[in-house]
Order: C-alpha cells, then structure tokens, then sequence
C-alpha cells in the first residue's frame, strides 16, 4: 500500500511539475513583456480600460511600425544619426555595438546558430555539442586562424561558454538547432 502511495507521488511530482514550471515560466515572460508598455498605458488608460496583453501588443505594433519605417530614406538617416550618437559615447558604444551583432546574428541574414557543432576534444574520446557562432577569427590575430567559435550552452541553464576551437576539432553534425539545444539544456535527458 505505501509503496504505491509513494509511485502515485511520484507520478504526480513527474506529470505537475513539467506543466507547472511551463505555465509559470509562459507567466513570467507575458507578464514582463506586457509590463514594456503596459504600464504607461495602464497610468493613461486607468485600469477599467486596459486589457491585460495591450502592451505586447502595442509593442509588436510599434515594432513593426519601426521595421517599415526603417525602409524609408527620412528614416534610415535618422536611425544612421542616431547609432552615430550612440557610437560616440564609450561604454554606450560597446554595449549597443554587442546587442545589434547578437540581435542581428539570431534574427538577421546571416544567422548564427543554425549550424550543430561536435567538438571532439584532443587527447580525449569526449565529445561536446555547441553552435557554430563564427567561422572567420582572422580578426583576432594569428594565433586564432584555423579556428572558429562554437557556444557549449550549460545544461540546465541558459549561460553558456564560447570556444574557439580548431576547425579539424569540429564535425557539423546534421540535426536541427532545435533537437541540439534540446538535448544539451535537459543533461542528454530530452531529444536523445
């Protein structure tokens, strides 16, 4: 009798947590995306007229609005003004300089993550699953030629570690970016 109390726990611990921590987690980003603007508009609104999700979408409105906008000549002088003005302020410089490289590089035309890496270490029959980040370092200096970067996401995390790694160390392995960061964020647990 305990011990089928105990399987039934642990059932129930296997099938609410998944669901639970999905559930919270779909909350949490909602709630801080529809916070963007939705607090502004709930000060000029007042709360018998705002409905909750009117801030993501005005944000995805605004958004697109900008997206058409910058395909106009007025506009894109103003946008190239305005990265001007950010490129001059030196801390402002860097950080707007890293967050438009690593926007563009997920969203843009040339995607980064989108090639599946298996680094075999030297010296060592281990493997490592990552993303090809960037094939030219050239850049970087001599010491880095014949290397290219490839983001070793952390298991059960969303930090990661980027390697540059030589390029007869790497295999692009033929699975989608999707199976990949699957199985390396649930341990080798999901996707296997």
């Amino acid at each position: 009798m305990l011990k089928s109390l105990v399987k039934f726990f642990v059932n129930g611990i296997l099938t609410i947590v998944p669901i639970g921590l999905v559930i919270y987690v779909v909350v949490q980003v909602f709630e801080f995306l529809d916070s963007l603007l939705g607090k502004t508009l709930r000060k000029e609104l007042g709360d018998g007229l705002y409905v909750p999700g009117l801030g993501i979408l005005v944000t995805i409105v605004l958004i697109t609005l900008v997206g058409w906008l910058t395909t106009y000549w007025f506009s894109v002088r103003l946008i190239e003004w305005m990265e001007r003005m950010l490129q001059k302020i030196p801390f402002v410089k860097s950080l707007y300089s890293i967050i438009k490289e690593t926007i563009g590089s997920i969203f843009g035309e040339r995607k980064s993550f989108s090639q599946v890496a298996l680094i075999t270490l030297p010296n060592n029959p281990m493997k490592m699953l990552g993303f090809v980040t960037t094939e030219n370092l050239e850049a970087l200096g001599d010491p880095l030629r014949g290397h290219i970067a490839v983001y070793v996401p952390q298991t059960f995390q969303v930090a990661g570690v980027t390697f540059l790694v030589p390029k007869e160390h790497i295999e692009i392995v033929d699975i989608t970016p999707e199976e990949a960061m699957r199985f390396i964020l649930s341990g080798g647990v999901s996707g296997a």
